[in-house]
């Protein structure tokens, strides 16, 4: 198993027990839609945990009643209506986030053949669309913390690694990386980084004092 293996375990466990942030919860979502080949372990690590609390001791719950009010008090999320997409590019887990079709984005060109949608989220990580034109190739950088990446469309190298439709991506601060989108379709991609990334190269440093990452 590679160091990326675990670390991708280590998220589907996660998402088995409700413990990720929404964007990562549903990047987690649209990768099971798009490649089954890891409901099997979801399913049973869910397993675990429902064993697990029909196992524990009952425990009393103080202030019941308020935090019932306060559950029935909450608005009800009503369904955003899907992305309409003629390849259907973006699955329902991401289109609830995203809310929009992607010729609708305010899209960011940060490059020459890569720009970008960002996305605000109340826990504090940060996910993006990234649009990389065929054959483009990323600046090279690493990250302060841990970037997931989630193929929606085309493929993607790098280094000895190629990710395609469904596949996810994992890098840390150990990584520094040029991924090059392949030649024949654009690449989008939907990302969650827990810290920014961080440019790297005599070109990048100066490049990254311009456009702020």
């Amino acid at each position: 198993m590679t160091d990326e293996d675990g670390a991708l375990n280590a998220l589907l466990a996660g998402y088995a027990a409700g413990q990720l942030p929404a964007p990562l919860h549903g990047l987690i979502a649209a990768h099971l839609m798009m490649k089954p080949d890891n409901r099997g372990f979801v399913e049973a690590m869910e397993v675990l945990h429902s064993d697990a609390i029909v196992a524990a001791e009952p425990a009393p719950l103080s202030r019941r009643d308020e935090m019932l009010n306060r559950i029935f008090a909450q608005p009800v999320d009503v369904p955003k209506e899907r992305i309409s997409n003629a390849d259907d590019v973006v699955p329902e887990p991401i289109a609830a986030i995203v809310g929009s079709d992607l010729s609708k984005l305010k899209w960011r060109t940060r490059l020459p053949g890569l720009k970008e949608y960002a996305l605000k989220d109340p826990s504090g990580c940060e996910a993006l669309l990234l649009w990389i034109k065929a054959g483009r190739t990323m600046p090279s950088h690493t990250h302060e913390g841990t970037e997931i990446t989630l193929v929606l469309k085309g493929a993607f190298s790098d280094g000895s690694q190629h990710y395609a439709r469904g596949d996810i991506a994992i890098a840390d601060g150990d990584v520094n990386h040029r991924p090059k989108a392949d030649q024949d379709e654009d690449c989008i991609c939907f990302v969650v980084n827990d810290a920014p990334l961080r440019l790297t190269g005599p070109f990048g440093r100066i490049f990254q004092n311009f456009v702020g990452y």
